[in-house]
């Protein structure tokens, strides 16, 4: 079953794929393709290509420099991406922050950032989860004293994606403890390069760095920075989440796998000589998984269709496309384990790292299943556990 493209919606497939084909830098995707490491400059290199057409903030609203893309060119556009091996886009800023900015935010502050998003000259960061409040986001303890002019803030945020690549963080602070605790948290955007920011990286098992742990040591935070009004930062919160939800579909990435286990199983035979695509019970699981992707674009179409014509996300909704979409990229990662065999046991940090020259040893598709799959399992924990998002969907969906 395939979505059915206009001749307009074709149209766009075609420049997009076009535009990808043409302005991709070979060595980007190469990296992308063979599941090696990718470090700042090459995501920003991409990204910035992006911005320069107007495609990196393409689904916000033209008066704030979007291209006003649909629902179905936003899928149009991450499937491409997915098949021609683009880098994933890092969507802190325009995916999270950025419409919260342009929705929430000032006019200085709508006219010191957004520029910042769209040409991708900026990296974000977000500070949300802390040392017992992951899940329970509302339990967060990082203190902003209000100073007047400024909040002096005090604290830990950690599994902090990139942190180390940022230029900025949004990030969630306490700055009152009347009434319930959501009613005390506030949206404060900081500098990463302020005084008493401290960054400590968090090392994956594999050896690569995507997570960190900040610590917050009197930072001095001016006033301007605060988006919003002081103490509501947790409405602002819950209209981020349910975009966050939404990019957690993995539309990009399980595109890309997905083409990668095809390709792997017609190439990887048995010792009988059989080809894995060939064998009956593997063909079915894989039948089964992109079956259950082509459910989940239909679904995430109507959810963006939704968000498009004006009507929120809602909670359940994104919660039941963050489930659905991160198990069905852990379990391709799961697949592609199973068909790369031994040959995917090997740790080989050296081209997996992009680190000095160590030849490749064995085929180039069983290089990157095993480091994927482990940094997968925590796909159904990071932007809220498929547990607590399951109890969302019971209580909005249900109304137990």
């Amino acid at each position: 079953m395939e979505l059915t493209l206009s001749p307009a919606e074709q149209a766009f497939e075609a420049e997009v794929r076009a535009f990808i084909g043409a302005n991709l830098p070979p060595d980007i995707r190469e990296k992308v393709r063979q599941d090696r490491f990718l470090d700042r400059e090459d995501f920003m290199r991409w990204q910035q290509i992006l911005g320069r057409q107007g495609w990196f903030t393409g689904a916000w609203p033209r008066e704030h420099g979007g291209q006003a893309w649909s629902a179905m060119q936003t899928i149009i556009f991450n499937r491409v991406a997915g098949e021609l091996h683009c880098p994933e886009l890092q969507v802190f800023g325009p995916a999270m922050v950025g419409p919260v900015i342009y929705t929430f935010g000032t006019e200085v502050q709508k006219a010191r950032h957004l520029p910042a998003i769209r040409d991708s000259s900026v990296w974000w960061c977000q500070g949300y989860s802390e040392p017992g409040a992951g899940s329970d986001l509302a339990a967060l303890k990082t203190q902003a004293d209000d100073h007047g002019d400024h909040f002096i803030v005090n604290g830990q945020k950690i599994w902090t994606s990139y942190a180390h690549f940022a230029d900025w963080m949004f990030c969630l602070v306490r700055t009152g403890r009347e009434g319930r605790k959501q009613e005390g948290i506030s949206f404060l955007l900081i500098d990463m390069k302020t005084p008493g920011v401290q960054v400590q990286p968090i090392r994956m098992l594999d050896g690569r760095h995507y997570l960190n742990a900040v610590f917050f040591d009197h930072v001095r935070v001016p006033r301007e920075n605060l988006i919003g009004e002081a103490g509501r930062g947790w409405t602002y919160a819950k209209f981020l989440l349910e975009h966050e939800r939404v990019e957690n579909a993995n539309l990009r990435f399980i595109t890309q796998e997905l083409q990668k286990l095809r390709r792997v199983a017609g190439e990887v035979r048995s010792g009988g000589g059989r080809r894995l695509i060939d064998d009956p019970a593997f063909a079915a699981e894989l039948a089964g998984v992109q079956v259950q992707f082509k459910a989940l674009e239909i679904g995430l179409l109507r959810m963006l269709s939704d968000m498009h014509a004006g009507a929120p996300a809602g909670p359940g909704k994104s919660s039941f496309i963050k489930i659905r979409g991160t198990e069905i990229a852990q379990r391709i990662t799961e697949l592609l384990v199973q068909a790369s065999g031994p040959d995917g046991q090997r740790y080989q940090p050296g081209p997996l790292l992009g680190a000095g020259d160590d030849p490749l040893i064995g085929p180039e598709h069983a290089l990157g299943p095993v480091p994927s799959y482990q940094f997968c399992r925590a796909m159904t924990i990071y932007g809220g556990s498929t547990e607590v998002q399951k109890n969302i969907m019971a209580k909005h969906a249900l109304g137990l």
